[in-house]
């Protein structure tokens, strides 16, 4: 009862720091907002100067590091370390949209497209896709925690790490698809490396609409996803 107790504690206060940051986050996002789109949030951007843009890549990378953080400080190893990681992005990435609905009004569907992250490249989707990403990623921590206290020294197996590391990259691949074909229309691979100094590039880049997600690359991430949840699910093995 103490080791569960534990479990639901740290999940309890974990994911209270996901929602207190998720509401900083959105917080940010509308002051930027209010700024640079007046009228309301669509595409194209509209154009940001450089230290704005470079303070918001590092804005990005920051927040992971906090999440990341939280991780290793509320797990034990490694297996625990990742699971709490995952849990508090996804609370964090679900009320983020929750505080922007509520203060906002926006997104106004879940359809509405978004940009995701920055880092490496742009990530664009429906608002519909990262909520199930994080839908999933809960559900997966949960699972690999309450496993981990039932059975002595559990540990994730082979094939769920490398069904975790193929979803993980299928479903980032759907997140960068369509902006990346709309930049190769324009550019070859070696062009767009070479962004600094390219006034074209940066012109095409500013003027990109999202055209068409992704969606088989998707629900191909998310069933791989799914198939290492049910393998850590059905793992039975005890290391005493």
């Amino acid at each position: 009862m103490g080791s569960s107790f534990s479990v639901h504690k740290r999940l309890l206060w974990v994911g209270i720091f996901g929602v207190a940051m998720a509401f900083l986050e959105s917080a940010v996002v509308i002051y930027l907002r209010v700024i640079y789109y007046p009228a309301g949030f669509n595409f194209p951007l509209a154009p940001i100067e450089g230290k704005i843009a470079v303070t918001e890549i590092l804005r990005e990378l920051a927040t992971i590091i906090m999440l990341l953080s939280v991780g290793i400080l509320t797990g034990r190893d490694l297996a625990e370390r990742f699971s709490y990681f995952i849990y508090c992005f996804a609370i964090w990435d679900i009320f983020y949209y929750v505080f922007l609905y509520l203060v906002i009004g926006w997104p106004e569907s879940l359809m509405t497209w978004d940009i995701l992250f920055l880092i490496p490249v742009t990530w664009v989707g429906p608002v519909i896709t990262p909520v199930l990403v994080s839908l999933t990623m809960i559900l997966l921590a949960v699972f690999i925690l309450y496993k981990k206290q039932r059975i002595t020294g559990f540990r994730l197996s082979k094939l769920t790490e490398t069904l975790l590391l193929a979803g993980a990259l299928i479903i980032f691949l759907s997140f960068i698809w369509d902006y990346s074909t709309y930049l190769f229309e324009y550019f070859e691979l070696k062009e767009i490396w070479h962004f600094s100094g390219n006034d074209k590039l940066l012109e095409v880049a500013n003027n990109y609409i999202p055209r068409k997600f992704n969606w088989i690359l998707f629900c191909l991430g998310e069933l791989v996803i799914a198939g290492s949840i049910y393998s850590v699910a059905a793992d039975k093995r005890s290391f005493n």
